[in-house]
């Protein structure tokens, strides 16, 4: 079992910046890949950033360039620094852990754990 824990989330101007802290319990994940989903009202959840043991890390384009993940395997932590905040970022932001190695970093079906979301709205 991986219990993850969200924090970070709040409400920000847009142009400001969030960083979102991720927190892993339970196992050792530093061969697995973590990554940030968000869900906005009436929309489905959706891949943001991802990254795994080696370093590889994915952007959605419409984060590219604004999002950075990072993470600390000593730490079990993985972070989601944010800048340059749209109202369009304004969802439910998601931790999430991929236990067993699969190339769709992307695909919500292809993540094991999850933590419990943490809010970000971004006012225009």
């Amino acid at each position: 079992q991986v219990q993850l824990v969200e924090s970070g989330g709040g409400l920000v101007q847009a142009g400001g910046s969030l960083r979102l802290s991720c927190a892993a319990s339970g196992r050792t994940f530093s061969s697995l890949a973590m990554a940030w989903f968000r869900q906005a009202p009436g929309k489905e959840r959706e891949f943001v950033t991802a990254m795994r043991s080696g370093g590889s890390t994915y952007y959605a384009d419409s984060v590219k360039g604004r999002f950075t993940i990072s993470r600390d395997n000593a730490k079990n932590t993985v972070n989601l620094q944010m800048n340059s905040l749209k109202p369009e970022d304004t969802a439910v932001y998601y931790c999430a852990v991929q236990i067993k190695y699969s190339p769709r970093y992307y695909s919500v079906n292809d993540y094991n754990y999850w933590g419990q979301g943490t809010q970000v709205t971004v006012s225009s």
